[in-house]
């Protein structure tokens, strides 16, 4: 029975992180609302952060956090990206939109695979959280229960992410409103500029 104790905190542990308002958790929901291959999307986020979570626990994590000028490029990079994708949901905010009954997903597979990628793997915050963070703390457990540690934290990665690609589907309904659309797309935008402004203040600091 104590074995489970480590994968249980590794799981509350991973859901603390990644249950926030971010990049990425904005994008899965807005394309799981679309309909958008969200359930590849779901997938690829998951195993990203499968694999960054277990470098950490296998100790990037310390080798990182100990190299600071590593994550400068990545957060210069990040900001710019994320600047860009806030500005096309600003666009979009102002332009409206509706979603219809039984509308297709308008983005290529590979497109939206790629743009998954682009998201996760910019935003230097996703590894702060799941090499650094989640790798430095796992380094409390010794053998066996360092291991379980980083198997709950990513299965709560699964968790989460599969949660906010069928609770999309779900609120579809509320999105057949030009309103709603506004309303999250501005969201969307402000969340992104939020976090790139953070990440150049960051880069510039560092």
């Amino acid at each position: 029975m104590s074995s489970i104790i480590p994968y249980l905190q590794g799981f509350g542990t991973g859901a603390g992180l990644i249950i926030a308002i971010g990049a990425q958790n904005a994008f899965v929901l807005t394309q799981s609302i679309r309909k958008n291959h969200h359930m590849t999307i779901c997938l690829v986020c998951s195993i990203c952060d499968a694999l960054l979570i277990s470098l950490g626990v296998l100790g990037m994590g310390e080798l990182i956090s100990s190299n600071p000028m590593l994550l400068k490029p990545a957060a210069w990079g990040g900001a710019a990206f994320l600047t860009w994708y806030g500005f096309g949901s600003f666009r979009s905010a102002l332009a409206g939109g509706q979603l219809e009954a039984g509308q297709d997903a308008t983005t290529g597979l590979k497109s939206i695979i790629l743009l998954t990628l682009t998201i996760t793997l910019l935003n230097p915050h996703v590894y702060l959280d799941t090499v650094v963070m989640l790798g430095s703390i796992s380094g409390q457990y010794n053998g066996m229960e360092r291991y379980l540690f980083g198997i709950g934290a990513i299965s709560a990665s699964f968790v989460w992410f599969y949660t906010l690609g069928f609770g999309g589907r779900a609120l579809a309904p509320l999105f057949k409103k030009p309103v709603t659309w506004r309303v999250l797309d501005s969201a969307v935008c402000l969340t992104m500029w939020v976090i790139a402004y953070n990440l150049a203040q960051k880069a510039m600091s560092v």
